[in-house]
C-alpha cells in the first residue's frame, strides 16, 4: 500500500510555515510515501519563485503542482527547465515552458505519475481538459503503478464531471483553486479517490488567503486594490489517500485540517487528526 498526501494551495508565507513547521510529522504520523503539494499561490499569493519551490523541497515537498497563478513570478519560467518535479497544467498550449506530468518514484519503490490539468469553466480558455488529461494518462500507461491527478478548477460541476471522467483510470482526482476545503471526499465506484478541493495551506481569517478588509472594499465598491496575504489563523489542508499499487487503484481517502497549534503538538507529540 502506498500512502499520499497532498497538500492544498499553498497561500503565502503562512503556508509555507506550517509547511516548514509540520510536514515532516505529518507524513510520519501517516506513514507518508510521496508528499504533492499545489504551489501557484506560495509566493504571497501569487505565483511561486525558484527559491521558494527550492525551500519547500527541503521541507519535503517531491512533486509540484500549479494553475492558472503559475506564471506570475516571471523569473520560475527558466526553472520548470531545470526542475521536472514542478509541473504546471498539461492543456496550456504547446510550447509552453515545463510539462504537465512527472512521474514520481516513493522510497519504497512505487512509481507514481503526477498529472495537472485545469479548468475551462470561469478560467482562463485553455485546451480541453478533459481529452488532454486522458492523452497524458495513456503517455505514462506501463511506466506508473499509480496516476494522480491535480485538477485546477473554479467550477464544482467541472470538478464533479471531471472525477467520474477519470474513475477507474487513475488511483486519485483531487480539485484545487478554491481555497475552500469541500467534504465530499469519496471512493468512487471503479475505485478512484475523489474530492472536490482539497482546499487551501495559509491564513484562514481571511478571504481565500487574502486580507479581509482590502477584497471587502473591492466587493462593496468595484475599485481596484492592492491584495496582501493574510496571516491570522493559518491552517493546513490536505487529503490522504491510500492507494493500492498493484490494482492501481484507492482505498481510502482523509481530508486533514490542522491548525497551527494542531501542527505544532503532532511535531511533539502524535496525536489522531481531525
Amino acid at each position: 500500500m502506498t500512502n499520499i498526501l497532498f497538500v492544498g494551495d499553498i497561500v503565502g508565507r503562512p503556508g509555507r510555515d506550517l509547511l516548514k513547521r509540520g510536514l515532516s510529522a505529518i507524513s510520519s504520523h501517516h506513514d507518508i510515501d510521496l508528499v504533492i503539494a499545489n504551489v501557484e499561490n506560495s509566493a504571497a499569493g501569487f505565483g511561486v519563485t525558484p527559491d521558494i519551490a527550492r525551500e519547500l523541497f527541503e521541507y519535503g515537498v517531491h512533486v509540484m503542482t500549479g494553475g492558472n497563478h503559475t506564471w506570475d513570478k516571471k523569473e520560475i519560467i527558466p526553472y520548470f527547465a531545470k526542475e521536472p518535479r514542478m509541473i504546471r497544467p498539461a492543456n496550456f498550449p504547446e510550447g509552453v515552458p515545463g510539462l504537465g506530468r512527472y512521474v514520481a518514484r516513493t522510497d519504497n519503490g512505487v512509481s507514481v505519475a503526477v498529472i495537472n490539468v485545469m479548468g475551462r469553466v470561469f478560467m482562463n480558455p485553455l485546451d480541453d481538459p478533459f481529452r488532454v488529461v486522458l492523452e497524458q494518462i495513456a503517455a505514462v500507461q506501463g511506466e506508473a503503478a499509480l496516476i494522480f491527478v491535480d485538477f485546477h478548477g473554479e467550477a464544482t460541476s467541472e470538478k464533479v464531471a471531471m472525477g467520474w471522467h477519470l474513475d477507474g483510470q487513475v488511483a486519485a482526482c483531487v480539485g484545487t483553486h478554491t481555497h475552500v476545503q469541500t467534504a465530499d471526499e469519496r471512493i468512487l465506484p471503479k475505485g478512484t479517490a475523489y474530492i472536490t478541493d482539497v482546499g487551501m495551506t495559509g491564513a484562514h481569517d481571511s478571504v481565500i488567503g487574502v486580507e479581509r478588509a482590502a477584497i471587502i472594499h473591492r466587493f462593496r465598491t468595484g475599485l481596484p486594490q492592492r491584495f496582501e496575504t493574510a496571516s491570522e489563523n493559518p491552517r493546513l489542508n490536505a487529503v490522504v489517500i491510500q492507494a493500492d499499487e498493484t490494482t492501481g487503484r484507492a482505498v481510502g481517502i482523509t481530508r486533514v485540517s490542522l491548525s497551527l497549534q494542531d501542527v505544532e503538538t503532532l511535531a511533539v507529540t502524535p496525536v489522531a487528526v481531525r
